[in-house]
């Protein structure tokens, strides 16, 4: 009777503990198929070179195996990220509107209501006391979609017809409807492939757009339409036939020009065409000289013309309308060497200039009889601040947005004669926000060449530098583009949890101006990598954080910056998250069919020349993958994705999997519906973030 008594508590306690071993979950992998790719001479083996097979089942399949095991490893983290969801989600506010701008006698604005995803575009006539008119309700258009983005709304001139552009798959390939906005209904005319908007030429039934191509998606050609015609008999204007440059089109503030222009990421050329006369002939104000870049608006009789002639941080000069080539361009605001000038607005009395001094913007306002010359003040030590809506020439109102990593968006009237601010409007973070709660300031990193390297920090306010505060670290570094250290909503769940958010403003960004750039691509880009990782080591250093402690997170570009830094240093970071990485540098930059491949060969280099083949394999993540130890990773992607194709990151993660010694958590998140931009709602965005911070909480043992 014991004996049996016994067996029965023993068979009891085994049939518990076998109920609550967690089921054993196995990683997707990946077959190898291998696949040789030669060139200058050195042949590589890419065993996973058939994910580029987006129709293939099989790819889909494998795709569908990784969602399924990064779901069941993440699972019993649901419970965290519902929470993070909530937090966010609720420091929303569900009943917005925008700031009213005004264009053409009419204010528009849109709003948001609660528990919708998008919003509703509205204006007035005349005054904001005049009844509102919807022009759009894009919940309502996108019913029945799972992605759904509205792109470059413009009214005609007469302010009758509303166009706009519609992309429901994520891949920046637009359909241009147009609404009559006095009937309410749709017209015949829709135009397939554009890159979102059309610009209205003054007779109010043309319009010119850019087409794409389809296979590439490069923005290769200006078109013009004529409402109440069918898109195939739309005229082409303009054809851009050197394959590393996109064109745009657009009406300068006078409204008096139509204006092409034609970029690569060193030379510029523009044309342009009498608004009042759509069927003449565009006109070059300067034929494209290699690495002459310039940009055009309109004011009197004249172009402003923004370039970098002689001028590494760019100038300001001014052109006859009559004489548009560069012998004729007359110096405005010369060239300075701590000073990089990067925008201007005109005025009817005022011109006004963004620069940025020792990593910080400003603006410098000017009137055009020299009475006045002055700086706008800000309060901050850091912060970020940018030209707003100005679309009426005719005006003494500058409207501008201000924030930093603790002040909440903030759009100000800055009226340009008596000096004087109006705050329009906050945004309002719900949930019992404080700014005066968190502290931000920059410090300095030094590199190994002696460069200092700016570090954009923000903390809640007691943290103690006792070296083991959570930390991530925030990165791009590339094509210029500057991470202000603007507001970011999304960090708030990290803050408040003890964390150190860190910006790191490494080579490749421009906050120190042009030179800055030059020293983060090309040959020099390795500069963009050790920069990072200099940072973070400082981190560490200065007792901020720890190594086991430490995360790092970028995308796109960014997310290439995360690959080459684990390569190169995996023991500085705890995790990792790279969005939509570009990480297959030299196999993506060898194929001109890739979307954005020979627009950015003065980026990265061209790799048919052995020098830069060289150069780009010593950093490419997915070449420089090797078996060793690396941090937990988590990279995400879209197959949709337009900008840094799906197989890229699917890809590295396959090869990780097949080469790295620990057993820190690989996991990747293929969005099936979208894209490089990722879901189109308001709210959705949320559901990304919340997987990221639980990746990163649970990584650190923290389960609230």
């Amino acid at each position: 009777m014991r004996s049996c008594f016994v067996f029965i508590i023993v068979a009891a306690i085994l049939f518990l503990a076998a109920c609550n071993q967690k089921e054993e979950i196995v990683a997707p992998v990946a077959k190898k198929i291998p696949q040789e790719l030669t060139m200058n001479g050195d042949t590589r083996i890419d065993n996973y070179y058939w994910l580029n097979q987006r129709e293939n089942p099989e790819v889909i399949a494998y795709l569908e195996a990784e969602n399924e095991y990064t779901a069941k490893v993440m699972a019993y983290t649901q419970a965290l990220q519902d929470k993070i969801y909530e937090e966010l989600k609720s420091k929303i506010k569900q009943s917005d509107e925008s700031v009213p701008y005004i264009e053409n006698g009419y204010y528009y604005y849109d709003k948001t209501v609660p528990e919708t995803e998008y919003f509703l575009l509205f204006r007035k006539k005349g005054s904001l006391n005049a009844d509102e008119e919807i022009l759009l309700d894009v919940n309502k258009l996108a019913e029945g979609y799972e992605y759904y983005q509205i792109g470059g709304a413009s009214v005609s001139e007469d302010n009758k017809i509303l166009a706009y552009g519609v992309d429901t798959l994520s891949r920046r390939k637009y359909m241009v409807y147009f609404k009559n906005l006095e009937t309410g209904e749709l017209l015949d005319d829709q135009i397939p492939l554009t890159t979102g908007g059309v610009i209205w030429a003054n007779d109010n039934k043309t319009v010119f757009y850019v087409l794409k191509n389809d296979e590439t998606l490069r923005s290769e050609r200006i078109m013009k339409h004529t409402l109440g015609t069918s898109s195939s008999e739309d005229e082409e204007v303009f054809f851009e036939d050197d394959e590393t440059f996109s064109v745009y089109i657009f009406k300068t503030k006078s409204k008096k020009y139509l204006m092409i222009g034609s970029e690569s990421t060193l030379t510029s050329e523009f044309r342009f065409l009498d608004a009042n006369n759509p069927d003449g002939e565009f006109k070059v104000i300067q034929p494209r000289t290699r690495e002459l870049e310039y940009s055009v608006d309109h004011f009197g009789n004249d172009f402003y013309i923004r370039t970098n002639l002689d001028a590494e941080n760019f100038r300001l000069m001014k052109t006859p309308v009559n004489k548009t080539e560069v012998e004729n361009w007359v110096e405005v605001i010369p060239h300075r060497e701590d000073v990089y000038f990067s925008g201007f607005e005109i005025f009817a009395d005022y011109l006004v200039v963004s620069e940025r001094k020792e990593g910080i913007s400003g603006f410098h306002v000017m009137t055009w009889d020299d009475s006045k010359d002055y700086y706008i003040d800000f309060d901050e030590e850091v912060y970020s601040v940018h030209f707003d809506t100005n679309l009426e020439i005719d005006s003494d109102v500058l409207r501008f947005s201000y924030s930093s990593l603790t002040t909440p968006n903030s759009i100000f009237d800055y009226n340009l004669k008596t000096k004087e601010r109006e705050l329009l409007k906050q945004e309002e973070v719900l949930g019992g926000f404080d700014k005066n709660n968190y502290e931000t300031k920059r410090i300095y990193a030094t590199a190994d060449d002696g460069e200092k390297i700016p570090i954009s920090l923000v903390y809640k306010k007691g943290l103690v530098q006792n070296g083991n505060n959570p930390a991530l670290i925030y990165g791009y570094g590339s094509y210029g583009y500057t991470m202000d250290p603007g507001f970011r909503l999304s960090i708030l769940p990290l803050l408040d949890r003890g964390f150190v958010y860190a910006i790191a403003h490494i080579r490749g960004g421009q906050i120190y101006g042009r030179r800055w750039y030059e020293d983060g691509k090309l040959l020099n880009k390795m500069n963009t990598f050790t920069d990072f990782n200099t940072c973070a080591q400082y981190l560490i250093d200065q007792n901020y954080t720890n190594s086991e402690k430490l995360f790092a997170k970028g995308g796109s570009a960014g997310g290439l910056l995360m690959g080459a830094c684990v390569n190169l240093r995996p023991e500085l970071y705890k995790g990792v998250i790279a969005n939509v990485p570009f990480v297959d540098v030299v196999t993506t930059m060898l194929d001109e069919s890739i979307p954005l491949t020979t627009s950015e060969f003065d980026e990265w280099g061209n790799p048919k020349v052995k020098e830069y083949y060289d150069y780009i394999l010593e950093y490419s993540p997915y070449d420089q993958v090797e078996a060793k130890d690396y941090p937990a990773l988590l990279v995400t992607t879209g197959l949709h994705d337009s900008q840094v194709q799906y197989w890229e990151p699917t890809k590295w993660v396959a090869k990780l999997r097949s080469l790295k010694t620990d057993d820190n958590l690989l996991i990747l998140h293929i969005n099936m519906d979208f894209g490089h931009g990722g879901a189109s709602g308001r709210f959705q965005w949320i559901k990304d973030t919340a997987l990221e911070y639980a990746f990163i909480l649970d990584q650190l043992g923290i389960k609230k």
